[in-house]
């Protein structure tokens, strides 16, 4: 009797033991983004999200683009009962397969030794995205999401410490301005800070300024040089357009990469280089 009772409770703690590994629990707070369910067998060893950040998916051998907006990133691990993991390129394909069904595609892919790494794209609801899938021999992938979208700029300096800049330097950086990625629109969400520099020059009728527009080192001088002179066009002719300012008190410039602020080997100097700045004539 007492044999069979260590039997019957042997045979409990083994299947208390074997359901305790199958339920696994998601480290704490984390969850599944909305775009993909996870594989089978599977929890979260850790996750992270910002609402503003940026991470720089490879598009290309040797290439990549770097890509701005809220941010999540997803580590999954096998749980401890599961008697046969994927493989890299298992996990790869199911991933990539679940992007296309969603009308996304692969942008780049590669596969070396015992990881492979995936660049994804996929818009959803109006809203692009860009995913990287990575995973490894052991079974343990992870993603990681930028929903691709600008910063809300929550401060704009205002036309005062335009005016004591100008003053004090002769020229003023203004931060509020937002384009579009790559091109000289000016986002909808720039109007407060159009609306500082006409109430600067409203109040000084004989202030004559060139706008003068920057850019990081991204892409090619030439390129850049370009861009930043389109900016300072649109700036200007906002001024004169939505503001009323005389065009004969405004000129514009592009500066391209050759005035920086801060370094371009990060994100965070890189986003201070980009800028419009007003240059008293």
């Amino acid at each position: 009797m007492r044999k069979l009772l260590f039997v019957l409770l042997g045979t409990l703690l083994l299947a208390t033991t074997a359901s305790v590994f199958a339920q696994q629990p998601d480290a704490r707070g984390c969850q599944d983004h909305s775009l993909f369910t996870r594989m089978p067998g599977y929890w979260i060893s850790s996750c992270k999200q910002v609402q503003f950040d940026s991470h720089a998916f490879e598009v290309a051998q040797g290439k990549k683009s770097e890509v701005e907006g809220q941010f999540w990133e997803i580590s999954y691990a096998p749980n401890r009962d599961l008697t046969s993991t994927p493989s890299p390129l298992q996990i790869s394909r199911n991933f990539q397969n679940a992007a296309q069904k969603l009308g996304g595609k692969v942008v780049f892919s590669v596969k070396a030794g015992g990881w492979t790494k995936d660049t994804l794209s996929l818009t959803r609801d109006g809203k692009e995205f860009w995913v990287e899938v990575w995973a490894e021999f052991t079974g343990k992938h992870g993603l990681r999401i930028i929903q691709k979208n600008a910063m809300k700029q929550d401060v704009v300096a205002n036309a005062e410490v335009f005016r004591n800049d100008i003053r004090a330097t002769g020229h003023a950086a203004v931060y509020g301005i937002l384009f579009d990625t790559d091109r000289a629109n000016i986002k909808p969400e720039s109007a407060q800070a159009i609306g500082e520099i006409a109430k600067l020059l409203k109040a000084d009728a004989k202030l004559k300024i060139v706008v003068v527009g920057h850019t990081d080192n991204s892409g090619s001088v030439e390129h850049n040089l370009k861009l930043s002179q389109d900016r300072a066009q649109s700036v200007m002719q906002a001024l004169t357009r939505d503001q009323g300012i005389a065009a004969g008190r405004l000129k514009s410039y592009g500066c391209g990469q050759f005035a920086p602020v801060a370094s371009n080997d990060n994100e965070d100097g890189k986003a201070k280089n980009r800028r419009v700045e007003l240059v008293k004539q």
